[in-house]
């Protein structure tokens, strides 16, 4: 009997982590836009000004938006696993690994890639670490980044909104 009761109280208290961990993953889910006064853009590259994203299972499916300096918008869809393993799409004719993780300590989404180009010198790799982040409060997402070119890196940080917040 006091087997049965350890055994019932286990499976409870899973199921319960398991639903407040996918509670949270689901909080990615939706449309998001730049606070571009709320975030920190690298110069000379182009700025995220808006995501789509759709986790599905162990799959994250986004549409990114990104807009040059002449203000013309680039969008390319993402779909990946969840799992770390490595995925590859092509990007305006660069091809993209990516892969991505949950962290285990806070519930962030880490997403690395490593996107080749065709340089001045021949291929070249960006190399991106992105850490996405709900905030539950103000209902906003930030996605802190840290690229590499043979030139350096830069660091930042994306402010997104929920689409329907933006009036």
């Amino acid at each position: 009997m006091r087997k049965v009761t350890v055994l019932i109280l286990l499976m409870v208290l899973s199921i319960n982590l398991s639903l407040s961990v996918t509670g949270q993953k689901s909080e990615f889910s939706g449309t998001w836009k730049i606070d571009k006064l709320k975030s920190v853009l690298p110069e000379y590259m182009p700025t995220l000004i808006k995501i789509s994203i759709n986790i599905e299972g162990d799959s994250l499916i986004t549409e990114r938006v990104y807009e040059g300096g002449d203000g013309q918008e680039y969008p390319f869809t993402e779909k990946l696993t969840l799992d770390g393993k490595e995925c590859r799409i092509t990007i305006y004719d660069m091809p993209r690994k990516l892969k991505a993780n949950w962290s285990e300590q806070d519930g962030s989404l880490i997403i690395e890639s490593t996107t080749t180009f065709n340089g001045q010198n021949g291929a070249e790799d960006f190399i991106s670490r992105e850490t996405w982040k709900i905030n539950k409060e103000n209902n906003s997402l930030t996605i802190n980044f840290k690229n590499t070119l043979s030139g350096g890196e830069s660091e930042g940080y994306f402010f997104f909104i929920k689409a329907e917040q933006v009036k």
